[in-house]
């Protein structure tokens, strides 16, 4: 089984036989993934009645849990890395998350879509609305994005919160790394992948 692009980024930095949470796991696709080759122990929240049948077909433990009712149901460092991809930009309360995951974690992976980015910033200057794009399809009235930020507002949050940023890659919407999007990760950047600690 082959994992999406920013999944194959992500198990990198997950160590074998350690104990991980996936929030908004989907179908378990990274779970699955790392119960199979790196021995990895874990669980994942999901609200989504169809992801969750998926998960329990692939032998994945799922708790259905809204992210937005926060953690409070798991116990301090109870897990080695908590994971959230791709949904930081649509819960409530995202800083509130990312303190319930370095509570819960000894680190946190996140991957988020940067709002900054120029194409964003050129579709709101040239045509006056929000960006719609093959990367993100949703127009305002029914996006699940309610936060939308950029790297420098995460950074800025990581800051305020004394959050330490271990590892940052700026990718495109195909999880690739170039140096000008490494350069200028505010204007160039797509796509954010965070493994932040306390």
């Amino acid at each position: 089984m082959s994992l999406r692009a920013d999944l194959q980024i992500i198990e990198k930095w997950i160590q074998p036989g350690s104990h991980v949470l996936d929030l908004g796991c989907g179908q378990g696709e990274l779970l699955h993934y790392l119960q199979n080759h790196k021995e990895v122990r874990g669980y994942g929240l999901e609200i989504d009645p169809d992801n969750i049948n998926a998960c329990i077909e692939k032998g994945v433990n799922v708790i259905d849990k809204n992210l937005d009712l926060g953690l409070d149901n798991f116990a301090d460092r109870s897990f080695d890395t908590v994971v959230m991809t791709q949904a930081l930009q649509a819960v409530h309360y995202p800083d509130r998350i990312l303190e319930d995951m370095l509570r819960i974690g000894r680190e946190a992976i996140l991957t988020f879509p940067n709002f900054g980015h120029w194409r964003c910033r050129l579709y709101l200057g040239l045509k006056g609305r929000m960006p719609v794009s093959e990367f993100m399809p949703y127009t305002w009235y029914n996006t699940p994005n309610i936060h939308f930020c950029t790297f420098n507002d995460f950074e800025r949050l990581c800051h305020e919160r004394s959050v330490r940023i271990l590892d940052r890659l700026v990718v495109d919407q195909t999880h690739r790394s170039n140096r000008l999007s490494t350069m200028w990760p505010n204007l160039l950047g797509e796509v954010a992948i965070y493994r932040v600690t306390r």
